[in-house]
């Protein structure tokens, strides 16, 4: 219903040739930025896919007219996030091995994506601190340690954008360099609350620290601890810590046995019993359900 009712305000405001005021833009910026949670409880996929892409050009429109809405910068940079994975490298993840052509290119637009949600991100950052981004390419520890819990959100969903993004820039010496800026951001959020959303910051740890493995003995240990303290925080009842210790420490470690039974822990949490996470759920299942399939090809010998 705000949707809906926003979308007619805005349809309204074109025809009549007015422009949006600053004060009706912050108000529709405020809503548009509280009501993204409304699509978490969702069991189809597929239905959300369709819809995201004008919920985030509506609040692009939206941001045009308010451009320092920091509740619309982080809904942006979280929105971009969520929707390149599920629905754009996921696709193209799935899809290589008949159509090779199309995941390259799907990989290329979400890896755009990934960089637009960056680019908000760091926007958003630069509304309390002026000067943010400039800072954080000159000194990326200074930058960040004068930020506060109330930054975490942003922190944590800048820096995974700017992760994505380099994971899909392997061909980009300049982007794959910028490696420190998002270390930077996702560890200080950790350090301001560890515990973040249910531990959202600990599930993505576990593939940093694995992506980090040559580099660190300890990296395995430190992604399994980061995994116990997801489940805990989460009751078990998030498919997504299973998923990726799975795909990122079992993989890597040649544990078939460990992968194929955290993959299956996956699929056997209830969607329906967190109704906000759903779609996350909904979505990652449909990630455990994939990995098994390739099970012969990720551990053949």
């Amino acid at each position: 219903m705000v949707h809906a009712r926003l979308i007619l305000l805005v349809l309204a405001l074109a025809a009549s040739g007015c422009s949006i005021n600053s004060l009706v833009a912050n108000r529709m910026g405020d809503a548009l930025a509280s009501s993204g949670t409304s699509f978490g409880s969702d069991d189809d996929p597929e239905l959300i896919g369709a819809a995201v892409p004008f919920s985030l050009k509506l609040m692009e429109s939206v941001l045009a007219e308010t451009p320092d809405h920091r509740g619309l910068l982080l809904a942006l940079t979280q929105g971009f996030v969520q929707y390149s994975y599920a629905f754009v490298e996921m696709p193209a993840d799935e899809a290589e091995d008949k159509d090779l052509k199309f995941a390259y290119a799907q990989r290329d637009r979400a890896r755009r994506f990934y960089l637009r949600a960056r680019n908000y991100g760091v926007r958003g950052l630069e509304t309390a601190y002026p000067g943010f981004g400039k800072a954080l390419k000159e000194d990326p520890a200074r930058a960040v340690a004068g930020t506060t819990a109330e930054d975490v959100p942003l922190l944590y969903w800048t820096g995974v954008a700017w992760a994505a993004a380099i994971s899909l820039s392997k061909d980009d010496p300049f982007t794959v360099s910028q490696l420190p800026i998002m270390e930077a951001l996702v560890r200080r959020a950790l350090e301001l609350n560890a515990d973040y959303d249910y531990g959202t910051i600990h599930v993505f740890m576990i593939t940093y620290e694995m992506t980090r493995a040559g580099l660190n003995a300890d990296a395995a240990a430190l992604a399994r601890r980061h995994f116990a303290r997801a489940v805990e925080l989460t009751g078990g009842m998030q498919a997504s810590p299973y998923v990726t210790l799975a795909e990122a420490a079992a993989v890597q470690g040649r544990n078939r046995k460990e992968f194929e039974q955290l993959l299956q822990q996956a699929l056997k949490v209830d969607p329906n019993a967190r109704p906000e996470w759903r779609l996350v759920n909904t979505v990652m299942q449909r990630r455990a359900r994939w990995l098994l399939s390739r099970t012969d090809t990720l551990f053949a010998d």
